[in-house]
């Protein structure tokens, strides 16, 4: 199964054209969305082509797609002008044999995990800096990191599941990080 993963855009317009652009590129049988779609959040600056509205009818055409898990900077206005559900904390999703625990990461993340078993993929965003490594215990940890507000000096990127390879890529598609999660 083929995931586009996003997090973290925070209403930024170039980042939701990215998004379009990666669907065409990658076509993908669903897009998760771990959260903070629209809102920068008050911790946050204005990231570079800010632009909710636009940035929520562009997300909103692939809305047929996408899976979204509420972030600490969504509410109940983005849910309704995006047109589809935001899933509260976390929820599963199965691929194969890969069982993949999607958050926002603010409430659950690799300090702090959910229900989780060796073998488990955690993909999570809220952190804004990728991540693609098994822990010790046998826990992949997946984060796309972001395409609006990348930290640590990181750059923007996003995520890709293709057949249990979790691979964060860059705006142009080159590989940043990957690990095969089996």
């Amino acid at each position: 199964m083929r995931l586009l993963v996003f997090s973290d855009m925070h209403g930024s317009l170039p980042a939701a054209r990215l998004m379009a652009d990666c669907v065409s590129r990658h076509d993908p049988e669903r897009i998760i969305l771990l959260g903070d779609i629209l809102y920068h959040g008050p911790r946050n600056p204005l990231p570079e082509g800010y632009d909710p509205g636009a940035a929520a009818a562009l997300i909103a055409s692939f809305k047929e797609r996408i899976l979204a898990i509420k972030g600490n900077c969504d509410s109940e206005v983005d849910e309704s002008v995006l047109g589809f559900p935001f899933m509260p904390l976390f929820t599963w999703i199965a691929d194969g044999p890969l069982r993949i625990c999607a958050t926002h990461g603010h409430h659950f993340g690799p300090q702090h995990l959910p229900p989780l078993e060796a073998g488990d993929a955690l993909v999570y965003g809220h952190t804004h800096v990728a991540q693609a490594e098994r822990s010790p215990e046998g826990i992949f940890l997946c984060n796309p990191g972001s395409p609006s507000l990348p930290k640590r000096g990181t750059p923007p990127t996003y995520g890709l599941f293709n057949d249990g390879l979790f691979q964060v890529l860059t705006a142009d598609g080159a590989v940043y990080k990957e690990v095969a999660c089996s």
